[in-house]
């Protein structure tokens, strides 16, 4: 049964406590009954049940091995558990700032702390704005409470702090509500801070959509090699990304056989 206790509508929308509920197949984490924060499967908690998980898994075909990754927003802890088990080179940090979430860890089987693994609990827009230039490969924005998106998630000094954190090949995932007029005027903050290398993914179910960011020659080179890309990927990625795929080669066709742009060649310069 579900655990209403201390859930309550008045409690600050950072420290309000989550409830469990659980049915024969799998777990959810909810902090009202209108919406499913996270789910986990029994039978597999560390795959991804939720369509729109398996879409923010879109980053590997960009990148299938990203070294430093940074998650906002811990929830049921299905994509920390998904990248820990899958992306064993991966150094993964998780902010979440409410405590309650931190408190059930253990009970959606998020792993323990380790030397690449660990989850703070603090505010994740100014844990990006202290962060040093350059730092992340990834950076995963999953960040709700029960009011929807914290505008420190959305702002767009908060797209910024997070390309400047990002290295020069890093990519942004973004989770958005997909309300609008409101979700295409964040597409357009994070279009603003990224320029045209910005891909918007639709989920079929769930009023999600989910935005993929990085620089031109990311994209260039994704499109370039898509293929090639997809046939060695890992099965289990090929399984998380099955329904998105399509829709992730459809949103790199404009960079398809584009090329680099060339250099303009220096004078020489003559002596005197």
């Amino acid at each position: 049964m579900p655990e209403f206790e201390e859930s309550r509508p008045f409690t600050e929308a950072n420290a309000l406590k989550p409830f469990i509920s659980t049915d024969d197949d799998s777990m959810s984490m909810q902090f009202d009954l209108s919406l499913i924060q996270s789910r986990m499967r029994l039978d597999d908690p560390i795959a991804l049940d939720l369509q729109y998980t398996r879409a923010m898994m879109a980053f590997l075909m960009l990148n299938p091995e990203p070294a430093k990754v940074l998650m906002i927003g811990l929830g049921g802890g299905s994509l920390a558990k998904y990248c820990h088990a899958h992306l064993s080179q991966a150094d993964i940090t998780v902010v979440e700032i409410n405590p309650h979430v931190i408190e059930v860890r253990d009970a959606f089987k998020v792993p323990p702390d380790s030397d690449r693994f660990r989850v703070l609990c603090d505010d994740g827009a100014a844990v990006v704005a202290k962060t040093k230039q350059g730092t992340y490969d990834l950076i995963m924005v999953d960040g709700f409470n029960y009011e929807g998106q914290p505008e420190t998630l959305i702002s767009l000094d908060f797209y910024k702090s997070c390309r400047k954190a990002l290295t020069g090949s890093g990519i942004l995932v973004v989770n958005l509500s997909d309300v609008e007029p409101e979700c295409t005027r964040l597409v357009g903050r994070i279009w603003q801070t990224f320029g045209e290398p910005v891909m918007a993914l639709d989920i079929e179910c769930g009023g999600n959509r989910i935005v993929v960011a990085s620089t031109e020659e990311v994209f260039r080179e994704c499109a370039g090699s898509f293929g090639r890309r997809w046939a060695v990927l890992p099965e289990v990625h090929k399984e998380t990304l099955r329904f998105t795929m399509a829709s992730i080669e459809y949103e790199l066709e404009p960079w398809q056989g584009a090329k680099k742009p060339a250099k303009v060649a220096k004078p020489k310069k003559r002596g005197r």
